[in-house]
């Protein structure tokens, strides 16, 4: 598990941190030397994007946050950060002005499954709110190529990795251990153009 979840972090990390070196070779080779304006850009904008995905699987992933309640504001701020970077728009609609840290990673991870699932664009609604004492979290992703990946569908319901990749599988299987350790359910669900990643915890 562990083991997965780290490849699939280094997956996204790997192509930001090659973009910079690119950039660092141009500068440091003589003959590019005209190239330089393009070198500073491409540093610049592959670190926006390693610092803006550090900021992001830190409080998804990791376990040294040390808050366990995360303003919704700030979660707003990473999920941007991620959102900058793929094809499909943010459409940010969460009520519940805190969340406890189960809740936060749920809403973290399930607005990335959501803009996974939206490969040629389209939007991402990211809603959560408190009702009759549990966290209602849903992540709709509604575009014209909208998929829900097989594996993605299996990790959430705590199945075992079968066909396809481990990256999809893994991270939708964590989420599924960490909700259901949190006493929550999570689930996603399809309709017509829009998927719905749905998670309910206690709150």
């Amino acid at each position: 598990m562990a083991a997965f979840l780290a490849a699939r972090m280094c997956h996204d990390f790997i192509s930001p941190v090659s973009a910079m070196v690119s950039g660092m070779d141009l500068l440091d080779d003589p003959s590019a030397q005209d190239m330089r304006e393009e070198a500073m850009g491409l540093i610049g904008a592959s670190a926006r994007k390693l610092a803006d995905l550090l900021g992001f699987c830190r409080v998804a992933f990791g376990a040294s946050a040390s808050a366990e309640v995360f303003d919704s504001r700030e979660l707003g701020r990473l999920t941007e950060g991620l959102f900058r970077h793929i094809r499909a728009d943010l459409d940010w609609q969460v009520a519940a002005p805190a969340l406890a840290k189960p809740a936060a990673r749920a809403l973290l991870n399930l607005s990335q499954l959501a803009g996974a699932a939206l490969p040629t664009g389209g939007s991402a609604r990211i809603e959560a709110e408190e009702r009759e004492g549990f966290i209602l979290i849903r992540a709709r992703a509604d575009g014209p190529r909208a998929r829900l990946r097989a594996e993605v569908s299996d990790g959430l319901l705590g199945l075992p990795m079968g066909d396809g990749l481990h990256g999809h599988w893994v991270q939708a299987y964590y989420v599924y251990l960490f909700v259901t350790d949190a006493g929550g359910t999570v689930r996603a669900d399809t309709a017509g153009s829009a998927i719905d990643f749905l998670a309910a915890l206690p709150a």
